[in-house]
């Protein structure tokens, strides 16, 4: 198995792990992230049920269910079978259930990289052990997915859930980058290490606006319990009080000012033009603060969560694989040229 094999699988696999956190945005915001309230099967079927007269409600655990509720906050004396048929939901059920669907890919092409990354193990060590740790991450959070399922949707296993994706994606990116026959490095004429600096810096922002935006979910969907029969626009003002909240809002000028300056820099120094992926980071940080403008002062709306959450995992990995390519200073720009691969 080539060099290019392997860098397709890791593509795969990235690609399948954005698209999945689209999709879990999308099972967050409609609230179906209970529509399938056991793990693995939905409602004690393999598969899903699509009206509330095909669930035997008779052979559901209901003790595990009272568990469950007990630890979401609820009094476990009021769940039922009874209540549990008022509560099925099969909008909820599918959208769940399609969520699990997404991540069988995700589990298939982490696995297939792995495999191919046996060729590695003499000449590229460090790809067949992050290949391993890539597959190791898929597993955990597999884990996890069935632990926020347990635990009712619990805040912080939920934020481990996320953060696991946010390193799976920064392995894969990397796999994908490393894993063909020459690694991409740009050709600059300028200070190369002020551009790595920079692009290191709007990294880690993006890290930590990252975890500060992962928290201002779980604030939303405790005030949305808090306030289940309420609309939105009652209740959205507290969330403006939080300290978390202002800084969120406030920390993505600074995200905003580091990319146009790194932007800058590539369009000043790079003899062949930016890259694509340089333009998409620039193109996403305009987008995540006009979604960021539209749920602060206008409403927040499910379709703008998703698209900040999804952009927010495309952003990552684009930033990280312009920290990547951008040359470290180290090297003689002669034999950085002479490696050169195609510019993405």
């Amino acid at each position: 198995m080539n060099h290019k094999t392997y860098a397709k699988l890791a593509n795969a696999a990235l690609i399948s792990v954005l698209t999945l956190i689209f999709v879990g945005a999308i099972v967050r915001v409609t609230g179906a992230g209970m529509g399938c309230p056991d793990w693995p099967t939905c409602w004690g079927m393999l598969i899903p049920p699509t009206s509330v007269e095909d669930v035997d409600f008779g052979k559901l655990d209901i003790e595990k269910f009272q568990r469950k509720a007990e630890r979401m906050g609820r009094d476990p004396s009021t769940i039922s079978r009874e209540s549990l048929r008022a509560e099925f939901n099969p909008r909820h059920v599918w959208t769940e259930f399609t969520n699990r669907l997404f991540s069988l890919p995700v589990g298939f092409f982490s696995l297939a990289t792995f495999i191919a990354s046996f060729r590695f193990r003499k000449n590229r060590p460090h790809l067949f052990w992050l290949s391993f740790c890539g597959l190791m991450l898929v597993l955990a959070n597999a884990w996890m997915g069935a632990r926020v399922v347990y635990s009712g949707i619990a805040p912080g296993v939920l934020s481990t859930h996320l953060a696991l994706a946010m390193a799976l994606i920064c392995v894969l990116t990397y796999c994908a980058w490393a894993g063909t026959e020459h690694p991409l490095k740009l050709n600059t004429t300028g200070n190369t290490r002020l551009a790595r600096f920079t692009v290191l810096a709007l990294l880690i922002l993006v890290v930590i606006e990252g975890i500060m935006g992962t928290q201002i979910r779980e604030m939303t969907d405790e005030l949305a319990k808090a306030h289940l029969d309420a609309p939105r626009e009652t209740w959205i003002g507290e969330l403006e009080e939080s300290t978390t909240y202002f800084i969120h809002r406030s920390f993505s000028w600074l995200l905003l000012l580091t990319t146009v300056f790194a932007f800058i820099l590539a369009k000043k120094d790079q003899p062949d033009g930016v890259t694509p992926s340089q333009v998409g980071v620039l193109v996403i940080m305009f987008a995540q603060m006009l979604l960021g403008l539209i749920m602060a002062q206008i409403h927040i709306y499910s379709w703008a969560q998703v698209l900040h959450v999804g952009l927010a995992a495309i952003l990552l990995a684009l930033v990280f694989r312009w920290y990547l390519i951008t040359p470290n200073g180290k090297r003689p720009l002669a034999e950085a040229s002479g490696r050169q691969g195609v510019s993405m």
